[in-house]
C-alpha cells in the first residue's frame, strides 16, 4: 500500500490490490502539487467537503478515468447533474468498493460549494475511515477543529492505523489541537496535512512531531515534502 502527499489535503493511496484512491484532489490550482490532473488516475475519489481547494479537480479526473466519487449526500446530487458515477453518503454509514470498506465519519467545517457563481449548499463535511483489503485502516480527517468523537468514536470504534490530520490552524486546527487529537486517537503512525500551501497556513511540522513525541511517543510522525509517499 502507498500513501502519496500530493500537497495540501490530497492524497493518492494505491492499495494492495491496485485499486487507485484520490482523496480531495486539489491539484491544478495547488501551488504545492507535484502533479498535474492529467497525469493522475483514479478508480475512487473521495471528497470531504465542498470548499474549492478539496473539492479541486474532481470532475475533471472522473470524467477522465470514469472514477466512482463519494461525497455527502447533497455534493452526490450536485455531480450527479454533470452526469457523473457518484454515491452519496451520510455520517456513519459504510458502502464497499471492491475489496475495501469505506466508511463516512464526522467533521467540524463548512462544506459549501464555493467554487461556483455564488456559494450552493454543499451539504456537511466529513472524514473518512478506509479499511483496506488486509485489514488496516487509513483515517482521512478533512477539514476540522478537535473534537470529542476523535477520542469516543474515532479511537474507541474504529481504531486506525495510519491518521492524515490537518495541522495548518485558521481553518482547521493549529499544531497544538492536532497533537492533542493525534494522542487521542494514538495511531500507529501520522501524517499531517493541510499546511504551508499558502501563507495563511504557514507551520512548521517539525514542531509538530516533537508536540506529539511529547504527549505520545508511540506515534511515527512522517513528514512528507509533495510528492513523497508513505509505503507499506
Amino acid at each position: 500500500m502507498i500513501i502519496k502527499w500530493l500537497g495540501h489535503s490530497a492524497f493518492q493511496i494505491i492499495t494492495n490490490y491496485n485499486l487507485k484512491i484520490l482523496i480531495d484532489p486539489f491539484i491544478s490550482n495547488n501551488p504545492t502539487s507535484p502533479l498535474t490532473a492529467e497525469e493522475l488516475n483514479a478508480d475512487l475519489i473521495l471528497v470531504t467537503h465542498g470548499h474549492q481547494d478539496h473539492f479541486g479537480d474532481t470532475m475533471e479526473i472522473a470524467n477522465r478515468t470514469g472514477a466512482l466519487i463519494i461525497a455527502n449526500h447533497e455534493t452526490s446530487i450536485f455531480l450527479s447533474k454533470q452526469g457523473l458515477n457518484t454515491q452519496g453518503m451520510n455520517i456513519g454509514g459504510s458502502m464497499d468498493v471492491q475489496d475495501i470498506e469505506v466508511t463516512m465519519v464526522n467533521a467540524n467545517h463548512s462544506s459549501g460549494l464555493d467554487f461556483m457563481d455564488e456559494t450552493a449548499d454543499g451539504g456537511i463535511a466529513c472524514g473518512y475511515i478506509l479499511k483496506l483489503e488486509n485489514g488496516r485502516k487509513i483515517y482521512h480527517s478533512g477539514d476540522t477543529g478537535i473534537f470529542g468523537d476523535m477520542k469516543m468514536v474515532i479511537r474507541d470504534i474504529y481504531q486506525p492505523n495510519i491518521v492524515l490530520l490537518p495541522i495548518g490552524d485558521l481553518y482547521t486546527m493549529g499544531i497544538e489541537e492536532a497533537a492533542i487529537a493525534a494522542d487521542w486517537i494514538s495511531p500507529e503512525v501520522l501524517i499531517p496535512m493541510h499546511y504551508n500551501t499558502f501563507p495563511l497556513i504557514e507551520q512548521n511540522p517539525l514542531e509538530f512531531a516533537e508536540m506529539v513525541e511529547s504527549l505520545n511517543p508511540n506515534i511515527n510522525v512522517v513528514i512528507m515534502e509533495p510528492g513523497e509517499f508513505y509505503e507499506e
